[in-house]
């Protein structure tokens, strides 16, 4: 089981307080990738006293701790998504700005072939793919 935000926070000695503590918690229940405001309106509907200066703080020290992973996807808005997630890549609708997550083997094998052919060990990658909904 991977563990929380929170634990990991914890496990990296950071200081956890409550208004950090309830962020860690909306990112752990996001099954999507919030961008700040959209952590900021779920944080605050728990503590109305969080600010938005304290949710980009905290997804800067999280991002930079390795607990987050900033993503990118052609909107112009950083989304992040918990760095210890299972492996996957991205579908991006550029019309609806819907985010679809998916593994596919085949270009898994195909990056790895590509990896080795080219006298490298692959150690990661990043693919998003954009395009619009067939008619």
């Amino acid at each position: 089981m991977t563990k929380t935000i929170l634990n990991r926070c914890e496990a990296h000695g950071l200081r956890v307080t409550g208004q950090r503590r309830t962020i860690a918690q909306v990112l752990d229940e996001s099954a999507d990738h919030p961008d700040v405001e959209t952590i900021h309106a779920r944080a605050s509907a728990i503590d109305s006293n969080i600010s938005v200066a304290t949710v980009y703080r905290t997804v800067k020290l999280f991002e930079e701790s390795g607990l987050l992973e900033r993503r990118e996807f052609g909107d112009g808005r950083a989304r992040y998504e918990d760095a210890e997630r299972e492996h996957h890549d991205h579908l991006i609708d550029v019309q609806t700005g819907e985010v679809i997550e998916f593994v596919d083997p085949e270009i898994e094998a195909l990056q790895e072939k590509i990896a080795q052919r080219l006298g490298y060990d692959l150690k990661g990658h990043r693919l998003e793919l954009f395009g619009t909904r067939r008619k």
